[in-house]
């Protein structure tokens, strides 16, 4: 069982670096889980309380805190994917019933799902951007806490997450977006490394122009 920190205290003096090993391991083998190996058990309400404190620990310009978690446990998550289901068939009518279970499957088919949502405030100081860009801060930290917890886990949107009558149904305003799904569980096997990015290929140092 892995033990979790306490947060440190408010205006608590922190290091400013932690030179690990480890962690820059933990970074090195880094990977999403397919949908489809994930399994039980998850974290329970503990655990995941705490993975989502430790992904909100991210840079945020002027804490505007421009994200919300929507987490679905039991019930509401077939209800969630039944709403999914739906709204599928609304959209596609001569859907097949494989086809529907299988749009319903996608929600279900991990113990934990936890929808991250973009709630920036348009007139706050700090650009839109840059609080898009701490959402997706938000998400990665998700993915490590998850796994250094012991969980698997993975970032998905599929096509609901861009849905208006989804993103009603779940809750969200008119102005908030949902990043991704994270689906959080058990693999139930060790997934294959993929390719990486060339870094020869985005990696560039300037100089300047005499």
């Amino acid at each position: 069982m892995v033990e979790f920190p306490e947060p440190p205290e408010l205006a608590k003096r922190l290091a400013a670096c932690t030179p690990s090993t480890t962690v820059l391991e933990f970074l090195n083998v880094r990977r999403s889980v397919p949908l489809a190996l994930l399994g039980s058990p998850g974290p329970d309400a503990e655990q995941l309380d705490t993975i989502l404190r430790l992904a909100a620990r991210v840079p945020d310009h002027r804490r505007v805190v421009p994200w919300r978690f929507i987490v679905f446990e039991g019930d509401a998550r077939t209800q969630a994917a039944e709403a999914i289901k739906k709204r599928y068939c609304e959209l596609n009518p001569d859907a097949s019933l494989e086809e529907l279970d299988i749009q319903s499957r996608k929600f279900t088919c991990s113990p934990s799902v936890i929808a991250l949502v973009s709630s920036p405030d348009e007139a706050h100081k700090t650009s839109v951007w840059e609080q898009q860009l701490t959402v997706g801060a938000v998400g990665q930290n998700l993915l490590l806490a998850a796994n250094a917890a012991g969980f698997s886990a993975t970032w998905l949107t599929y096509w609901y997450a861009f849905d208006p009558i989804i993103c009603q149904t779940f809750g969200l305003s008119a102005a908030e977006r949902i990043a991704g799904f994270f689906h959080l569980g058990t693999a139930c096997e060790d997934p294959l490394e993929r390719p990486r990015p060339d870094m020869g290929a985005i990696v560039s140092r300037w100089t300047p122009i005499a």
